[in-house]
Protein backbone atom coordinates (compact mmCIF):
# COMPACT_ATOMS: atom_id res chain seq x y z
CA UNK A 1 0.00 0.00 0.00
CA UNK A 2 1.18 3.44 -0.73
CA UNK A 3 1.69 6.17 1.81
CA UNK A 4 -1.38 8.18 0.75
CA UNK A 5 -3.67 5.17 1.17
CA UNK A 6 -2.26 4.42 4.64
CA UNK A 7 -2.74 8.05 5.62
CA UNK A 8 -6.35 8.03 4.42
CA UNK A 9 -6.99 4.72 6.19
CA UNK A 10 -5.45 6.06 9.44
CA UNK A 11 -7.61 9.20 9.18
CA UNK A 12 -10.72 7.09 8.66
CA UNK A 13 -9.88 4.90 11.69
CA UNK A 14 -9.31 8.00 13.85
CA UNK A 15 -12.66 9.43 12.70
CA UNK A 16 -14.46 6.18 13.53
CA UNK A 17 -12.82 5.98 16.96
CA UNK A 18 -13.63 9.62 17.69
CA UNK A 19 -17.26 9.09 16.67
CA UNK A 20 -17.47 6.09 18.97
CA UNK A 21 -16.09 8.09 21.90
CA UNK A 22 -18.60 10.86 21.36
CA UNK A 23 -21.46 8.35 21.21
CA UNK A 24 -20.22 6.62 24.37
CA UNK A 25 -19.89 9.95 26.14
CA UNK A 26 -23.37 11.00 24.98
CA UNK A 27 -24.92 7.77 26.21
CA UNK A 28 -23.12 7.99 29.58
CA UNK A 29 -24.31 11.56 30.09
CA UNK A 30 -28.04 10.80 29.82
CA UNK A 31 -30.12 12.42 32.60
CA UNK A 32 -31.62 9.52 34.56
CA UNK A 33 -34.05 8.96 37.43
CA UNK A 34 -34.28 5.69 39.35
CA UNK A 35 -35.69 4.17 42.51
CA UNK A 36 -34.88 1.08 44.56
CA UNK A 37 -38.61 0.98 45.38
CA UNK A 38 -40.07 1.07 41.83
CA UNK A 39 -38.61 -1.02 39.02
CA UNK A 40 -38.85 0.81 35.65
CA UNK A 41 -42.21 -0.13 34.16
CA UNK A 42 -42.85 -2.46 37.10
CA UNK A 43 -45.52 -2.70 39.77
CA UNK A 44 -45.55 -0.12 42.54
CA UNK A 45 -45.39 -1.93 45.90
CA UNK A 46 -47.91 -1.63 48.76
CA UNK A 47 -45.70 0.63 50.92
CA UNK A 48 -46.00 3.34 48.20
CA UNK A 49 -49.78 2.88 47.69
CA UNK A 50 -52.23 5.41 49.15
CA UNK A 51 -53.99 4.72 52.43
CA UNK A 52 -57.64 5.64 51.85
CA UNK A 53 -60.37 5.46 49.19
CA UNK A 54 -60.39 1.67 49.67
CA UNK A 55 -56.60 1.30 49.38
CA UNK A 56 -54.59 0.03 52.33
CA UNK A 57 -51.04 1.00 51.42
CA UNK A 58 -48.37 2.71 53.48
CA UNK A 59 -48.48 5.99 51.49
CA UNK A 60 -44.68 6.14 51.72
CA UNK A 61 -43.02 8.14 48.97
CA UNK A 62 -40.33 6.12 47.21
CA UNK A 63 -36.61 6.76 47.48
CA UNK A 64 -35.39 8.43 44.29
CA UNK A 65 -31.92 9.09 42.87
CA UNK A 66 -30.81 10.90 39.75
CA UNK A 67 -27.65 11.59 37.82
CA UNK A 68 -26.22 13.54 34.88
CA UNK A 69 -28.52 16.59 34.88
CA UNK A 70 -28.13 18.96 31.94
CA UNK A 71 -25.39 21.58 32.08
CA UNK A 72 -26.67 24.80 33.64
CA UNK A 73 -29.12 23.11 36.04
CA UNK A 74 -29.83 25.45 38.97
CA UNK A 75 -32.63 23.50 40.68
CA UNK A 76 -34.98 20.54 40.22
CA UNK A 77 -38.72 19.89 40.33
CA UNK A 78 -40.45 16.53 40.66
CA UNK A 79 -43.96 16.02 39.29
CA UNK A 80 -45.78 12.71 39.74
CA UNK A 81 -48.86 12.22 37.56
CA UNK A 82 -51.37 9.49 36.65
CA UNK A 83 -52.72 10.32 33.16
CA UNK A 84 -55.11 7.32 33.34
CA UNK A 85 -57.23 8.70 36.19
CA UNK A 86 -60.86 9.12 35.07
CA UNK A 87 -60.92 12.90 35.53
CA UNK A 88 -60.26 14.17 32.02
CA UNK A 89 -56.95 15.65 33.18
CA UNK A 90 -55.33 12.83 35.13
CA UNK A 91 -54.34 12.96 38.80
CA UNK A 92 -51.41 14.78 40.44
CA UNK A 93 -49.87 12.62 43.17
CA UNK A 94 -46.80 14.62 44.21
CA UNK A 95 -45.26 17.97 43.34
CA UNK A 96 -41.94 19.24 44.69
CA UNK A 97 -39.98 22.21 43.42
CA UNK A 98 -36.98 24.33 44.47
CA UNK A 99 -34.89 21.21 45.06
CA UNK A 100 -31.31 22.57 45.16
CA UNK A 101 -29.04 21.74 42.23
CA UNK A 102 -26.49 20.00 44.50
CA UNK A 103 -29.09 17.39 45.57
CA UNK A 104 -29.20 14.06 43.72
CA UNK A 105 -31.67 12.02 45.76
CA UNK A 106 -34.78 12.01 47.92
CA UNK A 107 -35.06 9.59 50.84
CA UNK A 108 -38.00 7.20 51.16
CA UNK A 109 -40.69 9.05 53.08
CA UNK A 110 -39.51 12.52 51.99
CA UNK A 111 -43.04 13.20 50.72
CA UNK A 112 -44.42 13.23 54.29
CA UNK A 113 -44.33 16.87 55.48
CA UNK A 114 -44.24 15.67 59.12
CA UNK A 115 -40.93 13.83 58.67
CA UNK A 116 -38.87 16.83 57.55
CA UNK A 117 -36.84 14.79 55.05
CA UNK A 118 -36.94 17.21 52.12
CA UNK A 119 -33.78 19.11 51.21
CA UNK A 120 -33.61 22.60 52.67
CA UNK A 121 -35.52 25.07 50.48
CA UNK A 122 -37.60 22.44 48.66
CA UNK A 123 -41.35 23.09 48.55
CA UNK A 124 -44.19 20.58 48.17
CA UNK A 125 -47.30 21.58 46.24
CA UNK A 126 -50.84 20.46 46.87
CA UNK A 127 -51.68 17.13 45.24
CA UNK A 128 -55.11 16.25 43.84
CA UNK A 129 -55.81 14.56 47.18
CA UNK A 130 -56.02 18.13 48.52
CA UNK A 131 -52.96 17.88 50.76
CA UNK A 132 -49.32 18.89 50.56
CA UNK A 133 -46.97 15.98 50.08
CA UNK A 134 -47.02 12.54 48.53
CA UNK A 135 -50.25 10.69 47.81
CA UNK A 136 -49.69 7.19 46.47
CA UNK A 137 -51.55 5.27 43.78
CA UNK A 138 -55.16 4.25 44.42
CA UNK A 139 -56.94 3.86 41.08
CA UNK A 140 -60.47 2.55 40.75
CA UNK A 141 -60.66 -1.23 40.24
CA UNK A 142 -59.86 -2.27 36.68
CA UNK A 143 -56.85 -1.84 34.44
CA UNK A 144 -53.54 -0.82 36.03
CA UNK A 145 -52.70 2.89 35.81
CA UNK A 146 -49.39 4.43 34.75
CA UNK A 147 -47.62 6.62 37.32
CA UNK A 148 -45.02 8.94 35.82
CA UNK A 149 -42.31 10.31 38.11
CA UNK A 150 -40.73 13.14 36.11
CA UNK A 151 -37.77 15.07 37.41
CA UNK A 152 -37.11 18.37 35.68
CA UNK A 153 -33.77 20.17 35.63
CA UNK A 154 -34.53 23.89 35.83
CA UNK A 155 -32.55 26.89 34.59
CA UNK A 156 -33.52 29.00 37.63
CA UNK A 157 -32.52 28.52 41.29
CA UNK A 158 -36.10 28.98 42.53
CA UNK A 159 -39.65 29.11 41.26
CA UNK A 160 -41.42 32.00 42.98
CA UNK A 161 -44.91 30.53 43.34
CA UNK A 162 -47.73 31.20 45.78
CA UNK A 163 -48.07 28.64 48.59
CA UNK A 164 -51.50 27.60 47.30
CA UNK A 165 -50.45 27.24 43.63
CA UNK A 166 -52.43 24.61 41.74
CA UNK A 167 -50.72 21.61 40.15
CA UNK A 168 -51.41 23.08 36.72
CA UNK A 169 -49.76 26.41 37.67
CA UNK A 170 -46.74 24.61 39.13
CA UNK A 171 -46.51 22.44 36.00
CA UNK A 172 -46.71 25.48 33.73
CA UNK A 173 -43.84 27.18 35.55
CA UNK A 174 -41.75 24.00 35.67
CA UNK A 175 -42.12 23.45 31.92
CA UNK A 176 -41.32 27.10 31.19
CA UNK A 177 -37.99 26.81 33.06
CA UNK A 178 -37.02 23.25 32.09
CA UNK A 179 -33.65 22.35 30.60
CA UNK A 180 -34.58 18.67 30.37
CA UNK A 181 -36.24 15.85 32.24
CA UNK A 182 -35.71 12.30 33.43
CA UNK A 183 -38.59 9.86 33.89
CA UNK A 184 -39.49 6.75 35.82
CA UNK A 185 -42.84 5.02 35.23
CA UNK A 186 -44.46 2.48 37.52
CA UNK A 187 -47.79 0.62 37.29
CA UNK A 188 -50.45 -0.05 39.87
CA UNK A 189 -53.90 -1.57 39.62
CA UNK A 190 -56.47 -3.27 41.85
Amino acid sequence: MNRRLWSALASLIMLILASGAVAADGAAAKFTLSSPDIPPGGKIAEPQVFSGFGCLGGNLSPALTWSNPPKGTQSFALLVHDPDAPTGSGWWHWLIYNIPANVSSLAAGAGDPQKGLLPQGAVQGRSDFGSFGYGGPCPPPGKPHHYFFRLYALKVPRLELPADATAAFIGFNVHAQSLGSAELMGLYGR
